[in-house]
Parts: structure tokens; C-alpha cells; sequence
């Protein structure tokens, strides 16, 4: 058995339930974020900025309901585009590849994380939750949330990524808040390439859409949650197909609301006006980078820096 200096030590505050999880990942990794944990929450403050990270460049939509909410906070965006999309991707891959990006961010001194990715959400959220010492945000309950509020029926879809829908992470946190109202869930997963690509209401994208949603339209819902971060920009081509009766919901704004709110009660808000600057790390560049990006953001991309994340 190795000691406690040895490689496979974990830190003690990580509840022991998930001590054989963790151990698949990198030791290294789960000893550098341990040490992170004490140094990060004393130097937590008010003028610490937001971590967010995504897979791509999908999360970029939050980010711009987090800079309309909160302009006065700095916003450290973390891309891993070199691994897009997680949706494809096995859960053990998904919660390596959420930890290797926390721990990007918590060393940049994040005062919280926002997990903009519907698929880390679903996979690494807890895991997030138990490891770190600041708050971390996910998008799943903020999403469904909203739908609860917004149906009239109580019939509401669910369109995401094949990681997303097995997780089971929004059948529960829909069964968890509205036992009586009824769910359908279909996975979407092309629609993030086409995101990415800019293929956002042409023919493709709507025949994509055509296939995708007929089982699902024929529930009769009158609300569908978008369960990806890149979906909100496909908005226009699912509205056509779904019809006008249909209300689409996004995590976006509820994420940023809740974040303030948060932030607000645990004092952690800027305490000044100002327009606060935007930061986007990215593991790979992509080609149009810069008019996918621009187009998710919806304002120019101004500072972008290529890392590596282990």
C-alpha cells in the first residue's frame, strides 16, 4: 500500500465514497488540486474572476449572459476544444478531462466555477462539487428550472448529447422537482459539430433538426430544454421545426442569475462598475475560430490564448 506521500494519496476532505472514482484519474492531478485546496480558499476574494470552461466553444454562450448580469466581473473562459465534443466521449474520459480543466482554472485563482458544458455537467458535476473549495455551478438545474416554470402542460422535452441523456441528470432533476409532469429526452449529438462549423440554419442543419425532433414533437410538449450549450445556436432552425407553440429554453440566463445571486450572498460580487475584461484559453484552435467564437459570444474576441491542459 503506498503511504500518504506516495502517488495515489488523496486528499482527505474528498469524501471517502468517491475515493475509488477518483483513483482511475490521474494521481498527479487529484495531489495538485489537494494542494490547491487551502492556498485558493485563502486567497479567494472579491476581485478574484469567474472560471467557466466547455468543451468547445458552446460555453461561450454563457459566458455572454454572465458579461450582460455581471460586467463587472472578470471571466476566465476555458475552450478544450482539443478534446470536442465530451458528448461522445465515455463518462471516466468526461470527468478526467472536467478535473484537468478545474484545476487549469484554480490556479488562475477562480472565486467560482461554472461548468458550461451540459455533458461535464451531467458526468462531473458532483465530483466538482465534493473536490473543490470554491462554488461550482452547473447548467442542468438552472435549465430545468426554468421549464418548470414555463410549462403549461406538463410535457417537456430534453434534446442533448448521448453523455447527457445517459446520465440520466436531467430525468432525475425533472423527476426530483415535478414527479407528476411527464419527460421526453432524445439525443441530438450532431448538432454540436454543426454549431461549431457555423452551420447554423441552412439545409443541413434543417434536416438534421427534421430527424432529431419528429419523435419527440410528436409528444405534444410545449417546452423543450436546449441540453448543450452549442443548441441556443440552432435556436432559429429547432423553433421552425418545433413550431410557435413550443417554448425552447436555455441554461444561459438562469446559470448567470443564479451565479449573482450566489456571488451576492457569500460577498464575492466586484464592488466597483466597471467593464470587466474577458479572458478565453483554448486547447486547440479550430478553423473560423475567430467567426464561430465571435457568433457564441456575440462580441468580438479580443483575447484568446492557446494552452495545454494534461
Amino acid at each position: 500500500m503506498v503511504g500518504k506521500d506516495g502517488p495515489n494519496f488523496i486528499c482527505d476532505e474528498i469524501d471517502k465514497n468517491w475515493d475509488q472514482e477518483i483513483d482511475c484519474y490521474r494521481p498527479s492531478l487529484n495531489m495538485q488540486i489537494c494542494s490547491l485546496k487551502k492556498s485558493i480558499a485563502l486567497r479567494q476574494s472579491s476581485n478574484s474572476p469567474i472560471g467557466v470552461f466547455d468543451s468547445g466553444l458552446g460555453g461561450l454562450t454563457v459566458v455572454r449572459e454572465l458579461r450582460r448580469h455581471l460586467p463587472s466581473e472578470e471571466i476566465l473562459y476555458l475552450g478544450d476544444l482539443a478534446h470536442l465534443p465530451y458528448g461522445t466521449k465515455s463518462d471516466d474520459e468526461i470527468r478526467r478531462l472536467s478535473i484537468a480543466c478545474a484545476q487549469f482554472l484554480l490556479k488562475k485563482k477562480v472565486k467560482a466555477l461554472v461548468i458550461a458544458c451540459n455533458s461535464a455537467s451531467s458526468v462531473a458535476f458532483k465530483l466538482l462539487s465534493k473536490m473543490l473549495p470554491i462554488p461550482v455551478l452547473d447548467v442542468i438545474s438552472p435549465a430545468v428550472e426554468e421549464a418548470l416554470a414555463l410549462t403549461r402542460n406538463s410535457r417537456v422535452g430534453v434534446i442533448a448529447t448521448h453523455a447527457t441523456i445517459e446520465s440520466g441528470s436531467y430525468a432525475r432533476s425533472l423527476e426530483q422537482r415535478s414527479p407528476e409532469a411527464e419527460y421526453f429526452l432524445k439525443p441530438c449529438p450532431l448538432f454540436v459539430p454543426l454549431a461549431e462549423e457555423g452551420w447554423l440554419d441552412g439545409a443541413v442543419a434543417l434536416e438534421a433538426a427534421r430527424k432529431y425532433l419528429a419523435p419527440i414533437k410528436k409528444k405534444e410538449i410545449d417546452t423543450l430544454i436546449l441540453g448543450c450549450t452549442h443548441y441556443p445556436l440552432l435556436e432559429k432552425v429547432i423553433a421552425k421545426v418545433m413550431g410557435p407553440k413550443v417554448r425552447l429554453v436555455d441554461s444561459a440566463t438562469p446559470t448567470a442569475l443564479r451565479l449573482k445571486a450566489l456571488l451576492q450572498k457569500q460577498g464575492l460580487l466586484y464592488p466597483r462598475v466597471r467593464r470587466a475584461p474577458l479572458k478565453i484559453f483554448v486547447t486547440d484552435h479550430v478553423r473560423n475560430f475567430t467567426r464561430i467564437g465571435e457568433s457564441f459570444l456575440g462580441e468580438r474576441l479580443k483575447t484568446v490564448k492557446f494552452v495545454k491542459i494534461p
